[in-house]
């Protein structure tokens, strides 16, 4: 197994790749249009408007089957095809729940948003070759890159 810890990123070189090698975006946590005024969804709805697929995964509002135009799905797993990133909008204690399911998936990168650091959980991913990014905002290092 490589270091582990290459596959945490720090860098905006390395977000950069990240960027580069990321067209899917399973968005865990993700709020409806209901919520627009929240991080957890005005920022895939940007990513979505900058070309990348959203694909949205929210943890609350069972009633909601459709964000941004797209299917919802309740779990990372359920997808049934690959992601290339997942980004989190969940506590950092709220997290651990979620790694088996990220893990299922085996997506690229795992972004957790500012804010958010689970260094358990994201040594975990990085251990099983998954690229993490953990509390920066997605949408400004992708604007900034």
């Amino acid at each position: 197994m490589t270091d582990w810890q290459s596959n945490i990123i720090n860098d905006s070189k390395g977000m950069l790749a990240v960027l580069r090698e990321t067209k899917t975006i399973a968005v865990l946590g993700i709020k409806p249009e209901t919520h627009s005024g929240q991080p957890a969804y005005y920022v895939p709805a940007h990513m979505a408007a900058a070309g990348y697929e959203i694909i949205p995964v929210p943890v609350y509002f069972p009633d909601v089957t459709e964000i941004l135009g797209r299917k919802v799905f309740r779990k990372i797993s359920e997808i049934g095809r690959p992601v290339d990133m997942v980004n989190v909008f969940r506590r950092p204690a709220d997290i651990p729940p979620h790694v088996d399911d990220i893990l299922a998936a085996k997506p690229k990168s795992v972004w957790f948003q500012l804010g958010i650091r689970n260094d358990e959980a994201a040594r975990k991913l990085a251990e099983a070759g998954i690229k993490v990014i953990q509390d920066r905002c997605l949408m400004v290092e992708q604007g900034r890159l």
